[in-house]
């Protein structure tokens, strides 16, 4: 019963964020915080392995990494790139696939749609209901990571994948096995 209520929270923060993001193009850090934090309710509340709680959290810091690289390059906004860390974080190695294809379905569709706003406001002004899809206000992104991370809260929760812990210790090895290739 606890599990629910936290992922009925969480999903209530990330529809809070997504609404920010659509009318101000902002995400604030505190619900973005509380997000991340919840995730760490619920991996203590179900009972998640310290190896499946640390893989969640490696996704979640790569992601990070990965969206402060975009955010340098201007291409993704800083409440954006936190955002992403934390949907990482809740979705780990097992879903990370998965709610990265919903993300970048659903940040298409917004693309899209500012594209056909655009040329709307080339021709005459877009319907009023359509103001916050403008190209001039940049693309709400929050929305559709909103919407994946809504996705990775509700997904089943799987504990450590059997074939992500079957790699482990072949990882260590990879290095050394390309060096000794290429020598």
């Amino acid at each position: 019963m606890i599990m629910h209520v936290i992922d009925a929270l969480a999903s209530a923060f990330l529809s809070m964020l997504a609404l920010s993001d659509l009318r101000r193009r902002r995400l604030p850090n505190a619900i973005v915080a509380a997000f991340a934090a919840l995730y760490v309710a619920h991996a203590w509340l179900s009972g998640a392995t310290p190896i499946a709680f640390e893989l969640h959290l490696v996704t979640g810091v790569a992601a990070l990494v990965l969206a402060a690289a975009l955010f340098g390059f201007g291409w993704l906004g800083g409440g954006d790139a936190k955002l992403f860390g934390a949907v990482f974080l809740w979705s780990g190695p097992a879903h990370a696939a998965t709610v990265f294809f919903i993300v970048s379905l659903f940040g298409l569709m917004l693309a899209l749609a500012q594209i056909a706003v655009g040329r709307m406001q080339r021709d005459a002004a877009p319907p009023g209901a359509l103001a916050w899809l403008a190209p001039s206000h940049g693309v709400p992104y929050g929305l559709a990571l909103a919407v994946g991370a809504i996705a990775a809260v509700w997904l089943p929760a799987s504990s450590t994948p059997a074939h992500t812990l079957a790699l482990l210790p072949h990882l260590s090895v990879w290095p050394l096995s390309v060096h000794v290739r290429l020598t």
